[in-house]
């Protein structure tokens, strides 16, 4: 995998900040929380992902290029 350019994860910061809600669209992953799930941003970490608290308990990131949220 590779990873973002510091501006991309910038960029996603901005888009994402702390505190924004989002809805998962798309998560290929065996523990990923139902699609249409709600969530809570807590943050962008370096490599792009961003870092949610769904509201079913999970914590799963949001892995930049490979899983999709929208904000809600």
């Amino acid at each position: 995998m590779k990873f973002p350019s510091k501006d991309i994860v910038e960029r996603v910061r901005k888009e994402y900040p702390k505190g924004t809600r989002v809805k998962l669209v798309k998560m290929d992953d065996c523990q990923a929380p139902p699609i249409g799930t709600k969530g809570t941003v807590r943050g962008v970490d370096d490599t792009g992902s961003i870092m949610v608290s769904w509201d079913n308990g999970s914590s799963l990131n949001v892995i930049y290029g490979e899983d999709i949220c929208k904000k809600i």
